[in-house]
């Protein structure tokens, strides 16, 4: 009996042009720590709400891995967190997840990603974000999906305006020791659906489907 009789997520793919998304192997995991304990961003900002990457290289790999462990235990179809591991020609590069809460009543799902600092500005961002709001609207038929950038993440900013986000707010954080000001953002269906820039296929996500709260397909392929 193989893990994905009780754990069908295993099984699902996402693959891009560049990269393939998936639940990460326990190797896979490893890696994508020690890419975390390399450096995510430069040191002299903080784009993240969370500050977990302030902290020494050793803390941000085992924070990475009981972040991972963490969802895996707590997921309950009405509040769950997917995060894939994104890899580029078998290596991981990176992660990027997409989160619900009520998903079968609010249609509606927020992203987060991170890649190792080594492979920025090569447009992987654009193109594994791409993969997970397919996965959102082609394959869970969501209504919505929101994000959110700090007013100077000048390059997470740029990924959700390419793929069609507007303006839904702002919010006002602290970040070290400093004020900061969020810029909210939000991408319905109908403007994914005009921002389509990556082709993306979908596997083994029938099986997936109750785990979202869904009990039936809509799409288990696209591109």
């Amino acid at each position: 009996m193989s893990l994905m009789t009780h754990w069908p997520l295993a099984g699902l793919r996402l693959t891009t042009p560049r990269l393939e998304l998936r639940l990460p192997s326990p190797g896979e995991l490893a890696a994508l720590a020690s890419l975390a304990a390399e450096g995510v961003h430069d040191p002299a900002v903080q784009p993240f709400t969370v500050a977990w990457t302030d902290v020494a290289p050793e803390q941000r790999a085992q924070s990475v891995l009981q972040y991972h462990w963490r969802c895996w235990g707590e997921w309950r179809p009405e509040d769950w967190e997917l995060n894939l591991v994104v890899l580029q020609d078998g290596v991981v590069v990176g992660t990027q997840g997409i989160s619900a809460r009520d998903f079968v009543i609010r249609r509606e799902v927020h992203s987060g990603s991170w890649l190792g600092r080594r492979y920025h500005h090569r447009g992987l961002g654009t193109e594994m974000r791409a993969a997970v709001l397919h996965l959102a609207f082609a394959g869970l038929d969501a209504q919505h999906a929101v994000s959110g950038a700090f007013a100077d993440n000048t390059a997470s900013l740029g990924v959700s305006g390419k793929l069609g986000y507007r303006d839904d707010g702002i919010e006002h954080h602290v970040v070290r020791a400093q004020a900061a000001v969020l810029r909210r953002l939000r991408l319905t269906s109908e403007q994914w659906r005009e921002h389509q820039l990556v082709p993306v296929k979908i596997e083994g996500l029938q099986e997936c489907l109750p785990w979202f709260g869904l009990g039936s397909p809509h799409s288990s392929s696209g591109s």
